[in-house]
């Protein structure tokens, strides 16, 4: 018997009409299994499809006392598979549980549910934030992790002024070059084995423009093709994470920019507070409410 579920459309990180990044939002997903979800994101086509799910029960503490639970789980695919975490699906996820009349637990805050653990989002209107996780992994590139990950991005190395690993959920290797402009003229190489997440950040040097740094994010689909992904929540924040750590940003935070390579104009706000990175941006609902018949 076929599935009734409920489809929106959300578009991400956008500095205008339909300019961010598109995301699909199943509300009520509970009948469908790892493969049905991996089936429809391959079919839908976007950088990530997810799935809203009632959340599970909260755990405890040391006293045996219970600790604050979620609001909701989500489970999170890209066409090669599942993810523990990323950003413009969970700022999107919110937006739709929200708009779909999702209430919070507690005032000023939604609390996500998904592999990494708990993620707190923020909203205030169209503007949505999320608290950066705590890396996986962070430290420079090996020789041979950061040759590849130079070869995939399709940049100079005389460019490259440092090679980290920034795994937040997905296994980022950042590479950080002298330059926004050096950042828009890679040219990553068309297959790349799976998986690959590579990003790359580079600082505008006019101070009169309204983003501070450039990004670009590429990985491989489930047949190895690399895609270029519109604008990235996760890579921002563990980004955002790393010049925190390297003294090179400071509080109140600064602004990004990403996808104008591939047609979108992504605008990413990071706050910088005492003890977190928020990343925030502009989250619009596109369509609500679809029947999606599986």
């Amino acid at each position: 018997m076929p599935r009734i579920m409920q489809l929106d459309l959300v578009d991400v990180f956008a500095d205008g009409a339909l300019s961010g990044n598109p995301l699909a939002v199943v509300h009520g997903a509970d009948a469908l299994d790892g493969d049905a979800m991996l089936a429809l994101t391959r079919w839908l086509g976007f950088s990530e499809t997810t799935f809203l799910l009632p959340p599970t029960p909260v755990a405890c503490d040391d006293s045996g006392a219970g600790m604050p639970g979620a609001d909701y789980r989500v489970r999170i695919f890209y066409p090669a598979g599942e993810l523990p975490f990323a950003g413009h699906p969970t700022l999107g996820s919110a937006a739709a549980w929200l708009a779909a009349g999702g209430r919070p637990a507690r005032d000023g805050v939604i609390v996500q549910q998904c592999g990494v653990g708990l993620i707190e989002v923020r909203r205030d209107g169209e503007a949505f934030a999320f608290r950066a996780p705590p890396l996986r992994r962070s430290g420079p590139l090996d020789v041979g992790e950061r040759a590849e990950a130079i070869r995939i991005a399709g940049v100079c190395e005389a460019d490259v002024i440092a090679a980290v690993h920034a795994d937040n959920g997905p296994g980022w290797r950042l590479l950080q070059m002298v330059s926004a402009e050096a950042v828009l003229a890679a040219r990553p190489v068309p297959v790349a084995p799976v998986p690959t997440d590579v990003g790359l950040i580079g600082a505008w040097s006019d101070g009169g423009r309204d983003r501070q740094f450039e990004l670009r994010a590429f990985f491989a689909d489930a047949n190895g093709r690399v895609v270029e992904d519109p604008v990235t929540g996760s890579l921002n924040a563990s980004v955002a994470q790393y010049l925190v750590a390297g003294g090179q940003v400071a509080a109140p935070g600064y602004v990004a920019g990403q996808g104008q390579c591939i047609g979108a104009d992504g605008r990413i706000a990071v706050a910088i507070e005492d003890d977190a990175v928020w990343i925030g941006g502009t989250v619009r609902m596109v369509a609500r409410g679809a029947a999606l018949t599986i």
